[in-house]
């Protein structure tokens, strides 16, 4: 579905009303869309999608993936949680995973940020370098 550029900006300007603090308040998001649905807008759908795709962004950014090969004890996670706090900021929500596929080391996902300090990547690297 293309998106029109007035669409978008009604999407912009919606979510910019949802945040409080630099933080997205999950009561105005509700209001938001219903609001929106309520109103039967021509561009409604688009508006919505847009929204969403802001809302989904923001939350990938204040969510932390840490996939590690064996499980990690509470004290590494302390740190680990300590580290990412002082690299983004407070209200990270963290999520710890074993993923055995990563053979060892730690790979830790913010929105788009990657750091990937596992052996299978390590071994990847050297498989293309090869």
């Amino acid at each position: 579905m293309k998106i029109s550029k007035r669409a978008k900006d009604e999407a912009r300007q919606l979510y910019h009303l949802c945040t409080v603090n630099e933080r997205l308040d999950e009561r105005r998001v509700r209001e938001v869309v219903q609001r929106v649905i309520a109103a039967k807008q021509r561009d409604g759908s688009a508006i919505l999608a847009h929204f969403v795709r802001l809302v989904r962004v923001d939350s990938a950014r204040h969510t932390a993936v840490i996939e590690s090969a064996t499980p990690l004890s509470t004290d590494v996670q302390a740190i680990i949680q300590a580290g990412l706090t002082r690299r983004y900021g407070p209200g990270l929500v963290m999520a710890f995973s074993v993923r055995p596929a990563l053979l060892g080391g730690i790979r830790v996902q913010v929105g788009c940020d990657v750091y990937d300090g596992s052996v299978r990547a390590g071994l990847e690297a050297l498989e293309k370098g090869l």
